[in-house]
């Protein structure tokens, strides 16, 4: 224990400096002093740590931005307008602007958007991570299987980290551009001396990203000890996730079917909430909270019933967040495309933040959302198996996995697929697209969608994505997507201390 209360201290030292350091190289986490780890259990608490499950810790938002960003949200601005210091930044994203991080702020403020707490974060993680996989083999203690799996998690975790920031800061994957657009760098050590720092291409970024995961799928537990420790199928779920994002449809399913089975062989597998129970009267989610909705995993980042992988990041009110989400509601387009009875609509509030006026114009506050779950959860891997399967013409296998889940959250007599979804690869698709939305709006996953599709023949031709933010009923101002704003632009903070980095247009 006393070693390991060395390296938790050594661990507190990095984040203070990361905090009050403003002289960095791209990592702008790098420490001065190393992480001090010796022993096999030495690197295994290090992966134990809670900045690998909850993200940000309990106050900063990881997925705040991609939240902001998705066209599936709308703003009300009695909220939007508030003079706070952080909201705007928050505006900027909201808006889609091109310079969201600011040039210039004040010296070794860390709490300024200029250094957003997410990139940071993953970077600081990154940094660990690499300590891990680089070092573990020749820690003192534990067997050769032991480290080798320890190090495959760190792997798989890499490859999760880095999945986030090619989906902030790159281009979507395209295979005619990939090989030219600017990637993410690919950082493979937890060098403190490393200055320099080349972004390579997209490929290179994707080609790391499934390199980890493959290398690291054969060494994992089929059960993992805690659900916040990557299991093999939960690898195999992010492997196939990935092939998804690229387009490569037939890989993606052969990666979720494998998740399925190892799944099946797990002896406490994930499993679906039924809404039909525990929203009906007498359910565990009741009674509903005036100020925070039902009770949910959405508001317990204990609750790991649905995943299979654990990763929790703060999504709740501004309390220190660098973006808050606070004036986000759901306008009548994504409103309508939930049936009459769907249970998910009691995650949402018709009243203002006072929970006592109403919101003009019928749109709705979600107001159970305090975390967003961003690793691997069964919601999300049904339906992106059932995308997968569509894509590839299993339509009747696709319909039965979107059927699974909408079982758990619409009354029976409503949960069927539509004929009209049904009567094609393209129709079925743009269904599941559209469930995706009812199952995470405001959660941040629909903006990675959106980036993903904008490359999608299903889906060229249509109108650019717009924001409205709302001053009542009706009366909005419109702010419309431009393609290259799908790509944020690397902090202009990063770019400065890495001369020649090619900055996103």
């Amino acid at each position: 224990m006393k070693r390991y209360k060395n390296i938790t201290a050594v661990i507190f030292m990095l984040c203070a400096m990361t905090l009050t350091s403003c002289k960095k190289s791209f990592l702008e986490v790098i420490p001065k002093q190393e992480i001090v780890a010796v022993t096999y259990d030495d690197y295994n608490k290090l992966m134990n740590g809670s900045n690998f499950y909850m993200l940000g810790g309990g106050g900063i938002g990881m997925w705040q931005a991609a939240a902001l960003m998705g066209d599936e949200v709308s703003a009300e601005a009695y909220a939007y307008n508030l003079p706070n210091s952080a909201y705007p930044a928050a505006r900027s994203l909201f808006q889609w602007e091109d310079d969201v991080f600011p040039l210039n702020d004040p010296p070794n403020d860390y709490s300024s958007p200029s250094k957003p707490a997410f990139l940071s974060t993953f970077l600081s993680n990154m940094y660990t991570l690499n300590k891990i996989i680089n070092e573990v083999k020749n820690a003192q203690g534990g067997t050769d299987q032991q480290k080798l799996q320890l190090q495959s998690e760190a792997q798989a975790e890499r490859a999760f980290t880095n999945i986030q920031l090619v989906n902030y800061f790159t281009r979507p994957y395209n295979a005619a551009t990939a090989a030219t657009d600017p990637g993410f760098p690919v950082i493979k050590t937890a060098d403190i001396t490393v200055k320099t720092f080349s972004r390579g291409t997209v490929q290179q970024s994707y080609d790391f990203i499934i390199s980890d995961l493959t290398g690291a799928i054969p060494n994992l537990p089929v059960q993992s000890v805690f659900q916040t420790r990557v299991s093999r199928a939960a690898a195999e779920a992010m492997l196939g996730k990935v092939y998804l994002f690229m387009g490569k449809y037939s890989d993606a399913l052969v990666q979720f079917n494998k998740a399925f089975t190892d799944m099946a062989a797990m002896k406490t597998p994930p499993a679906l909430y039924n809404y039909n129970q525990t929203l009906a009267p007498g359910g565990s989610f009741l009674p509903v909270d005036a100020t925070n909705g039902p009770n949910s995993p959405f508001t317990n980042s204990t609750d790991v019933t649905e995943s299979l992988w654990s990763v929790f990041t703060y999504a709740g009110p501004y309390g220190g967040n660098q973006f808050p989400t606070d004036f986000l509601t759901i306008p009548a387009k994504t409103i309508n495309l939930f049936s009459a009875n769907d249970w998910r609509k009691m995650f949402y509030t018709n009243l203002e933040s006072d929970r006592s006026t109403v919101i003009p114009g019928g749109r709705l506050r979600r107001n159970n959302l305090k975390y967003i779950r961003i690793g691997v959860e069964l919601p999300d891997l049904l339906l992106l198996k059932a995308e997968a399967e569509a894509r590839t013409g299993e339509l009747a296998s696709a319909i039965a996995d979107v059927t699974t889940l909408r079982n758990n959250r619409i009354p029976p007599a409503e949960a069927a697929v539509p004929a009209s979804a049904q009567a094609d690869a393209t129709s079925l698709v743009k269904f599941i697209i559209e469930e995706r939305v009812r199952e995470f709006a405001v959660e941040g996953h629909h903006w990675f969608d959106m980036r993903r599709l904008s490359t999608d023949p299903i889906y060229s031709g249509l109108p650019a994505a717009q924001h409205l933010l709302y001053q009542d009923a009706t009366n909005s101002t419109i702010y419309t997507l431009k393609p290259e704003r799908l790509t944020l632009r690397l902090p202009p903070a990063y770019i400065n201390q890495n001369p020649g980095m090619v900055n996103n247009p």
